[in-house]
């Protein structure tokens, strides 16, 4: 191999590093046009000959509701506010848990999920989770955890084509994302780990209990004074 060819592939993962390291920086303070999940859904749709819209608007911190916003961390990651991207509590529970056998059970932060979505495949392995875990590192060196959370209501997936706190809203509700109520946001924080599958408008019983949960969750947790310990650039309200 010549050693000019070497050399560059040597520096190849140098130069990758920094690329992400940039594009990351860069969303501090820029709306994502987009995510890797959107590119993915809609490429699926199409190879299943079922083409789907896409569905997505953008809203700043100021205008989600607090209520979702402390649904979903009640829901999804309610050491949120402590952890560094990684919750290692919830990691070796899980371990636990999937060691038992029976339903394999997640430990992703909103952190690590935002990673993902943005710009990563979906599936199982190595390489992926390899790559996640250094965008996660570098979202949280460079993000507050208000734009983390701000960016990830605005990227997550709630149904077929719904991304984004607005549409689902718009889409499950008839409504902007605002003016949703509690109970319409702990439906819609109770649909996410299934979002294709469970109706946050038309709840199953299993929905309903898990939306319950929630909004207990919620109240444990402090309900939005939990919202003044995020750091950010925003005033929590």
């Amino acid at each position: 191999m010549p050693r000019s060819l070497l050399l560059r592939l040597l520096q190849l993962p140098l130069w990758l590093a920094a690329g992400s390291i940039l594009l990351v920086l860069s969303l501090r303070w820029v709306a994502p046009v987009g995510s890797a999940l959107m590119v993915e859904r809609k490429l699926e749709s199409w190879f299943d000959d079922h083409p789907i819209e896409l569905r997505r608007e953008w809203r700043p911190w100021g205008e989600l509701p607090n209520a979702l916003k402390m649904a979903v961390i009640a829901a999804e990651d309610q050491n949120f506010a402590e952890h560094w991207g990684f919750d290692l509590a919830a990691i070796r529970a899980a371990l636990k848990h999937n060691e038992l056998g029976g339903t394999l059970r997640g430990a992703s932060t909103l952190s690590q999920q935002v990673a993902k979505n943005l710009f990563l495949w979906s599936g199982r392995s190595w390489l992926r989770k390899g790559i996640e875990a250094w965008l996660t590192a570098l979202i949280e060196l460079f993000w507050s955890k208000q734009r983390i959370l701000e960016v990830y209501l605005n990227t997550a997936e709630w149904g077929e084509g719904i991304f984004g706190a607005e549409a689902a809203a718009r889409h499950h509700f008839g409504i902007d994302a605002s003016a949703l109520s509690p109970r319409q946001a702990s439906l819609l924080a109770a649909i996410l780990p299934n979002p294709r599958n469970w109706s946050a408008s038309a709840p199953s019983a299993y929905v309903g209990r898990r939306a319950d949960w929630i909004a207990r969750q919620t109240r444990q947790l402090g309900g939005n004074a939990y919202l003044d310990r995020l750091d950010g650039p925003y005033p929590a309200r």
